[in-house]
């Protein structure tokens, strides 16, 4: 009976599967063009809303390419021949020019008189300021990113007439101008939003997180939450170069094989978000096109609640530092496609960057030891959860940490955390340890660390519930640095205090894997993970 049924299960999944491949491959050839994409996601938009606070990675594609900012980033070539954003390039956008005032105090911007918004409208200073506004009373993760520049009120934003403004910051902060270059200052319709706003909703965040208020490149022709989105080009875009892909196609495939299996039989352009065997497995066959690229600002981690016993007794913390299985979960979980950040020989780096390697490596006996004289030679036991959204790569390194945890006397009850549920979650603090990553769309050791290790910001991402009063002060004093001697030290000295409380243990720095087409070409490495659609093309 039971062979029975497994072949059964067998023949209709297989079935499904080749329905898809079928709808795909018809849908391919009715489009069968040079200037249409299909890209393959597991995950759909949560919202068209980036100032949304329930906002997701695919919703930042959406405000990449739907939306203009005032300006953004240039690109660079990296050292393997693949293309990267370059932050250390401003390139306008809405904005066809603006000034930093001598003292950094303020910068005033000169808008494209031509530019209009997909409905026709003409782009103004009151739609800037009406949209910088909205990300500040969004609150939560837009308010705080906006907070890392410096923008906090909306009496900074200053409109001078319809075509300029200035905004003004109470401090010189060199992320200001970084800042307005990411994805949440988009700037919105405000006419066309504000006739859907209501007295429960002024912002309309409702309208706008259903429907398509932007002027950027690209327009919204459909959208099947859970299911499908598909982007038009605007061809009257003109804060650049219009882009080559009139038409781009969302399609939502959760399984990671059957993306694997429409890649290869040429029924999609191209994916992210394949387990990393397969993306080891397809760059050694070479016939698609596979790019790894080192996320900048990125760590996987395991986190510590410092708050719940008996992860209050720094010994703990540091036994289980040097009872992870590190090259067991490079091997097995990663396949070698990370970069390790594991094996420093002290806690204080050589260099002010980061992420950097953490002065662990796995020691039993020295866990065992720290167990000991923290009262525990007889272990304890704990949870340990994940985003089950991120199986592909947190399942493993959850099976392989209790293996090894349990080798000290240490007894972990996995839990898998629903995806919709991760950030819930998160935000009530309460998880005595867990696995996830964090990736700083501005790549600057303190402004991770503001997101991270800042007891002050309360920020979702500080699942340690870590506070100390000298990382918060460096990380203050290093945002605003501008002896860069003084700022080396600061940036050092945090690394090292973090490094010595362990509270969080890095695992690797990951990298951004993308499989395309050997046809694509154009693809840009972009610090927010999405697919600029804006330089990609076909040969």
């Amino acid at each position: 009976m039971t062979g029975i049924a497994i072949s059964r299960r067998t023949v209709v999944l297989g079935a499904c599967t080749e329905f898809l491949l079928a709808s795909f491959l018809v849908e391919a050839r009715a489009q069968g063009r040079n200037k249409t994409l299909v890209l393959l996601t597991e995950d759909s938009p949560s919202t068209l809303d980036i100032h949304d606070v329930n906002n997701n990675r695919p919703t930042q594609y959406v405000a990449w390419n739907v939306y203009d900012r005032l300006l953004s980033y240039g690109t660079k070539k990296l050292p393997d021949g693949t293309l990267s954003y370059d932050k250390a390039k401003y390139e306008p956008q809405l904005a066809e020019s603006w000034t930093v005032a001598p003292d950094g105090l303020s910068i005033t911007f000169k808008l494209r008189p031509d530019a209009t918004f997909h409905d026709g409208t003409r782009v103004t200073a009151k739609d800037v300021k009406w949209s910088l506004d909205r990300a500040i009373a969004a609150g939560g993760f837009a308010a705080i990113q906006m907070g890392a520049g410096s923008m906090t009120t909306p009496e900074q934003f200053v409109v001078i007439d319809d075509h300029t403004i200035r905004i003004d910051f109470p401090k010189a902060n060199k992320l200001s101008l970084p800042d307005l270059a990411v994805p949440v200052p988009v700037i919105i319709n405000s006419e066309l939003a504000k006739k859907h706003a209501t007295a429960a909703d002024p912002w309309a965040f409702d309208w706008v997180g259903r429907n398509d208020a932007g002027g950027g490149p690209y327009k919204v022709e459909r959208w099947s939450p859970g299911s499908e989105l598909v982007l038009t080009r605007f061809d009257s875009w003109k804060s650049g170069e219009l882009p080559e892909i009139e038409r781009a196609v969302m399609r939502v495939v959760p399984s990671a094989g059957t993306r694997r299996a429409l890649l290869e039989r040429g029924d999609a352009d191209i994916s992210f978000n394949l387990p990393p065997k397969d993306f080891a497995e397809l760059k050694a066959e070479g016939k698609l096109k596979v790019v790894g690229t080192p996320v900048e600002s990125d760590l996987v981690y395991l986190d510590m609640n410092v708050t719940k016993k008996p992860f209050t007794d720094l010994r703990v913390r540091q036994a289980v530092a040097f009872a992870i299985p590190y090259d067991q979960i490079f091997k097995n979980a990663f396949y070698g496609r990370a970069v390790p950040m594991w094996g420093a020989k002290s806690s204080t780096p050589e260099e002010a960057t980061w992420p950097v390697p953490a002065p662990f490596n796995q020691d039993l006996d020295k866990a065992k030891k720290l167990l000991a004289e923290a009262g525990l030679a007889g272990g304890f036991a704990t949870t340990l959860s994940y985003d089950l959204s991120q199986a592909t790569i947190y399942e493993p390194i959850a099976i392989l940490v209790k293996e090894s945890l349990g080798k000290i006397g240490v007894d972990v009850t996995i839990d898998k955390v629903p995806g919709a549920n991760w950030y819930a979650n998160l935000n009530k603090k309460e998880m005595p340890m867990l696995l996830m990553g964090f990736q700083a769309w501005l790549a600057y050791p303190e402004y991770w660390f503001y997101w991270n290790y800042d007891g002050q910001n309360n920020s979702v991402f500080n699942s340690m519930v870590y506070k100390n009063a000298d990382v918060d002060a460096l990380i203050n004093a290093a945002r605003f640095e501008t002896d860069t001697g003084k700022y080396a030290s600061e940036v050092k000295e945090m690394i090292t205090k973090v490094f010595d409380d362990v509270p969080r243990v890095p695992l690797v720095q990951t990298t951004r894997d993308v499989a395309m087409q050997p046809n694509i070409d154009g693809y840009t490495y972009v610090f927010h993970l999405g697919l600029n659609l804006r330089s990609i093309y076909k040969k």
